[in-house]
């Protein structure tokens, strides 16, 4: 089959939120494709989509997300325009990706993946264990909430809606001492600036496919898939199986604090996965190791093992 390219005269179209963070990494998606097919950026068309979770009095209302609808307020208007033909492919954020797309939908191509780890962010302070007691910390990650509750039970923790222009400003203005961000989401923005501190895996376990950037597709487009082979990470996507296999025998929503993280050493994966209670008094955490095919095998095995260490009543949701 002869490998048929866009051009300026009939462009790619890229779906994407309109953040300069989900901006950056699909002008990321646009550059890839075409250093890989030595194509001009007018071969391609960035399409931005408004969707439910950018809606400001939503953000300004600092609600948590299981409140405002879950993972899927970011996504569901980019996969309706997927579906209906608007856009070729959609440039999501793996840790914003719900486990199961639209029948019709297929999220299989990964680039390359970033820093996985969480960034402290303070004006006045460099970790955690500097903040005094009764210090307030902003986020609007349950599992970056229940953590901290776990390990500094002192701190106030509040709600922190945004992406991350806004959640800076909002720390600027006094709403909080400290806030979270994802490592990726400043260095794909090349936020040197920000008085940010790397948080190491080992003191905060990372949201399942942290720093990554999916693609995805109509499963009936082969040309696309054709194209999107070249941008694919297989390293990215050994890892993200195990992790998001983990996150869907949890039946992980928006309401439950897990953390996962797969790292890769020669044929050998390791998977560190944790789930805690919501208000951080209880968590319960497994690291394993297993070879790379067997990586989703064991993400399904693994949480598992929790579902029953757990016992009943440690998940409101089930």
């Amino acid at each position: 089959m002869t490998l048929t390219l866009p051009s300026p005269a009939s462009p790619l179209k890229i779906g994407t939120r309109g953040s300069p963070l989900a901006l950056a990494q699909a002008y990321e998606t646009r550059r890839r494709l075409g250093a890989a097919f030595d194509l001009p950026e007018a071969a391609f068309e960035i399409v931005i989509i408004k969707t439910s979770g950018d809606n400001q009095a939503l953000i300004a209302a600092d609600k948590p997300l299981k409140e405002l609808g879950g993972k899927g307020l970011f996504t569901k208007e980019i996969e309706e325009d997927l579906l209906s033909g608007a856009i070729d492919i959609a440039v999501h954020s793996m840790k914003d990706m719900p486990v199961a797309q639209p029948e019709g939908l297929l999220l299989d191509t990964y680039l390359p993946r970033e820093d996985v780890r969480d960034a402290f962010v303070s004006p006045g302070n460099s970790s955690l264990s500097e903040l005094a007691a009764g210090a307030v910390v902003g986020t609007s990650s349950l599992r970056r909430r229940a953590q901290l509750l776990n390990r500094r039970p002192d701190l106030k923790v509040v709600e922190f809606r945004g992406n991350v222009q806004t959640r800076l400003k909002k720390l600027g203005d006094g709403v909080a001492d400290c806030t979270f961000l994802a490592m990726a989401g400043l260095n794909r923005l090349g936020m040197k600036d920000v008085p940010a501190t790397t948080v190491s895996v080992e003191d905060m376990l990372p949201a399942v496919a942290q720093g990554a950037i999916g693609i995805e597709r109509r499963g009936d487009d082969s040309a696309t898939a054709e194209l999107l082979a070249a941008l694919h990470h297989a390293e990215t996507g050994q890892r993200l199986a195990a992790e998001r296999a983990f996150l869907a025998a949890l039946d992980g929503s928006c309401e439950t604090p897990i953390a996962a993280l797969a790292e890769l050493d020669g044929s050998t994966l390791r998977l560190r996965g944790e789930v805690l209670r919501p208000d951080g008094s209880e968590a319960i955490a497994a690291d394993e190791t297993c070879a790379i095919e067997d990586g989703a095998a064991l993400g399904r095995e693994m949480a598992a093992n929790l579902l029953k260490r757990a016992g009943e009543g440690f998940f409101d949701w089930r």
